[in-house]
């Protein structure tokens, strides 16, 4: 029986590939650890969550409060207690700027 030189190297590829394939380090995705935010920072978050809604609901949801809620709710997706807190204090104090300036006397020329 006589192989020819392109058969040969077919089958020894194929071997190789097959041996390559079965010594392959098993590669199992331990499943990520799940952030976990702090209770204060949970309750922090809730009260933005609130603030903000009612911020839509009376038209004065200023720009940098929409920036510090966005900035809080991807710490808290990653489990960053300290930049939730630190993002939702900013919306508060926001928020509260904004509501005493919508009872600010008007300016309009009658």
């Amino acid at each position: 029986m006589k192989f020819k030189p392109a058969s040969l190297a077919i089958a020894s590829l194929l071997a190789l590939f097959a041996a390559g394939c079965s010594t392959a380090p098993s590669q199992q995705a331990a499943a990520p650890a799940t952030p976990v935010l702090s209770d204060e920072a949970k309750a922090a978050m809730a009260q933005a969550d609130s603030a903000v809604k009612t911020a839509k609901a009376n038209f004065t949801l200023w720009i940098p409060v929409e920036t510090a809620y966005t900035k809080a709710q991807e710490a808290a997706k990653a489990g960053d207690s300290d930049t939730v807190l630190k993002q939702t204090k900013i919306v508060a104090d926001l928020n509260k700027i904004a509501t005493a300036q919508a009872n600010y006397p008007s300016t309009e020329m009658k």
